[in-house]
């Protein structure tokens, strides 16, 4: 007997089959004619000739790379949570800035994990915050005494820093960081970091990052939808082939011996000679892999992280993200090509090659695109629609699969917006990648709040 649920998600399933298969239809017999006049004026010009073959080819390639995707995403399995005595040592560091009584929650989140006390380490740092983030971080020391560790920068140094402090603290074989707006759920720690135990050439895992504020608006619902495609299709295929190419700030671990290592690299990175303020994560990550160790992806090890809710700020996390991706792919580029660990590469070279099609081939279509939309605003309008309904789907039914509900459809919705208000972001970044702003709770005058003296650790509102 079939559940309420399950009722639903099955209902929004075919649903979501129908809308595209009319859409099929309805490109091929209503505009099939009109599209090939269309092609044909394309082709008569010369940059609409190479436009379509560009287009052909990017179309190949896409595919393959969504079967290839695929077959891995279905033979992926996380690693099985290992036994309690078998963990180690974890140090746990959260870096803050202008947080908040959100740290608050965090660094609960983290005490309440099912992971021996005696094997956890807790440091939170504050970086120079102009709020009450170091007075919310006291309550969490004084409720738990002798479990959390507090560092307090003198000022704002920036993430990279503030993690740097957490570093030359730590006491664990496993470094873990998570972001001061996330929440992790009991078992997280323990799953994360049981990769390293089963294998020694393991060097970086990355968490399941979700979405914390879902109720808070539109952009953060359109967002879970996309982080679930992110980590659960995305990073799993990369965990396959050992080459995650991000392990998210938001959770992640490291083994503490290899980062020693790189830490003088890390700490001192500069780009176009100025210092790397932006992507340590996807650094940390590039320089571990260039150690010779994998990259791996833990789906079971959740984590639920605050998303923007406003679109100025979703435009400044995505401009963060999309400049260290040009960076870190061009730093990538430098070792992936040779042999640089242990076992197949093959998959790591193709997942940078899909990298650089991102930068070049998808941007010269995006920008054919454009220019044939404004020829034929409304016909290429309708394939262009068409294609966003079609790219989207898979997104939509991964998300309805994998959660059970109908909340897949966002994904459609945030086609639509990416191509509308968010598909610039990349170009614009690949112009400007030596700004090194985090763009987000940049230092500004704030009025330190007056903290309310309650002894209780609330969960945030």
């Amino acid at each position: 007997m079939s559940l309420p649920g399950e009722k639903k998600m099955k209902t929004a399933i075919k649903s979501l089959v129908l809308i595209n298969v009319l859409l099929i239809i309805m490109a091929a017999f209503v505009h099939g004619d009109r599209i090939e006049i269309v092609r044909y004026r394309l082709e008569e010009m010369g940059w609409g000739g190479m436009y379509l073959g560009f287009g052909a080819f990017f179309i190949i390639i896409n595919i393959s790379v969504l079967i290839w995707r695929c077959i891995l995403f279905l033979r992926y399995r996380p690693a099985p949570p290992c036994h309690a005595t078998r963990l180690p040592f974890c140090t746990v560091v959260v870096p803050a800035y202008n947080e908040g009584r959100q740290v608050l929650m965090t660094l609960e989140s983290l005490v309440q994990s099912n992971y021996p006390e005696e094997k956890l380490q807790i440091i939170a740092v504050d970086d120079g915050s102009a709020d009450d983030t170091w007075h919310w971080i006291c309550q969490a020391e004084n409720a738990y005494p002798g479990r959390i560790t507090t560092i307090r920068l003198p000022f704002n140094q920036g993430k990279r820093h503030a993690l740097f402090a957490g570093f030359n603290q730590s006491k664990g074989d496993i470094l873990v960081t998570v972001d001061s707006d996330s929440v992790v759920e009991p078992e997280t720690l323990q799953r994360l970091v049981s990769p390293f135990v089963y294998d020694r050439l393991v060097g970086a895992v990355a968490g399941n990052v979700r979405v914390l504020n879902r109720s808070e608006g539109i952009i953060p619902r359109m967002l879970d939808v996309i982080y679930l495609f992110s980590f659960d299709f995305i990073r799993a295929a990369q965990s396959m082939v050992n080459t995650v190419l991000c392990t998210p700030g938001a959770l992640s671990a490291y083994r503490t011996e290899v980062v020693m290592r790189i830490l003088p690299k890390w700490i001192n990175q500069r780009f176009c000679g100025r210092p790397a303020n932006i992507g340590e994560d996807r650094a940390m990550t590039n320089l571990i892999l260039r150690e010779g160790y994998s990259t791996l992806f833990q789906q079971n090890a959740l984590v639920y992280t605050s998303a923007p809710v406003r679109y100025k700020n979703l435009c400044r996390m995505f401009l963060r993200w999309a400049r260290s991706n040009v960076r870190e792919t061009l730093v990538m580029s430098t070792f992936a090509f040779r042999t640089f660990r242990e076992g197949p590469m093959l998959g790591a070279r193709i997942n940078l090659f899909l990298q650089w099609m991102t930068l070049t081939t998808s941007q010269l279509l995006l920008l054919g695109t454009l220019a044939s939309l404004f020829l034929y605003p409304t016909l290429i309008g309708i394939q262009v629609l068409l294609g966003i309904v079609i790219s989207s789907s898979l997104r939509a039914w991964l998300y309805c699969w994998r959660e059970r509900n109908t909340e897949g459809i966002w994904a459609y919705l945030y086609g639509i917006f990416w191509f509308l208000a968010l598909s610039w972001i990349t170009p614009y970044a690949i112009f400007t990648p030596y700004k090194t702003g985090w763009l987000t709770r940049q230092t500004r005058d704030l009025k330190p709040k007056i903290p309310r003296m309650d002894t209780g650790l609330l969960p945030v509102s």
